[in-house]
């Protein structure tokens, strides 16, 4: 079996050694062998906009498996600050692409990231970010007075509908089937003065939730989720949630 050291190392009983990065690190190869990983970007954070800011796109998910026979330099992205796109997350060469932040009326649409963030509610920028094939999805598009979501790992954020926001993309369960879900896109916001409070939920993996009105809910900490939007154009502060870096081998 491969002999390595760095993150938090564990043996859950499952037949395999795990070492989770949460913040970024050295994995030590001291001898070499098969490994799998998983790498989470980090979340887009989203715009401000009193008409409904679009929900951050999640993270990028790069998943897969690789011989390692040297040690590698593990960057784990951080989330998105307001208006801003989520940071790469790195295995030495291997990259997942940061998610793009919500569309507001400082970023108007939303933007390109590893999944996209969603469209505003204003009539003049409602257009969502794209994806990347094979990390994550394109955010939903906005409408009137109401926010698309934010793409996820494994599905596309959803277009809002008159003063109802979209919600976020679901992201992806690793490992498959038994594990944690990381990397969903956020909620989108609806405007301040709407009559309903039907903002869009956060996808599964961490996305935030979508609010009316102020506070905004921030993507989960080291799952990738992208930054929930708001109805408030003086939001300061929501962020994505940031990455993390899984690598496991047989023991």
């Amino acid at each position: 079996a491969p002999v390595m050291s760095g993150g938090t190392e564990t043996t859950p009983g499952d037949g395999y050694k795990y070492h989770t990065f949460t913040t970024s690190g050295t994995l030590t190869v001291t001898s070499g062998g098969d490994v799998e990983y998983l790498i989470v970007a980090g979340g887009g954070g989203t715009g401000l906009h009193d008409v409904g800011s679009g929900g951050g796109g999640a993270g990028g998910v790069v998943i897969g498996s690789v011989l390692l026979s040297s040690t590698q330099t593990v960057t784990v992205g951080a989330g998105g600050l307001t208006s801003l796109d989520g940071g790469d997350s790195l295995l030495g060469a291997l990259t997942a692409t940061g998610g793009g932040a919500g569309g507001g009326s400082d970023l108007l649409g939303g933007h390109d990231g590893g999944s996209g963030g969603g469209g505003t509610g204003r009539a003049q920028d409602p257009q969502a970010g794209s994806g990347i094939a094979g990390q994550g999805f394109a955010g939903g598009l906005g409408s009137h007075r109401a926010a698309g979501g934010g793409g996820g790992a494994s599905e596309v954020g959803f277009a809002s509908g008159s003063e109802v926001g979209g919600d976020g993309g679901d992201g992806v369960q690793w490992p498959a089937g038994s594990g944690t879900y990381y990397a969903g896109g956020g909620g989108g916001g609806i405007r301040f003065s709407g009559p309903v409070d039907g903002a869009g939920a956060g996808g599964l993996g961490g996305g935030g939730d979508g609010v009316k009105g102020s506070f905004p809910n921030s993507g989960t900490p080291n799952t990738g989720g992208g930054a929930g939007g708001s109805g408030d154009a003086t939001d300061r502060g929501v962020t994505g949630g940031s990455g993390i870096v899984i690598v496991r081998y047989t023991i």
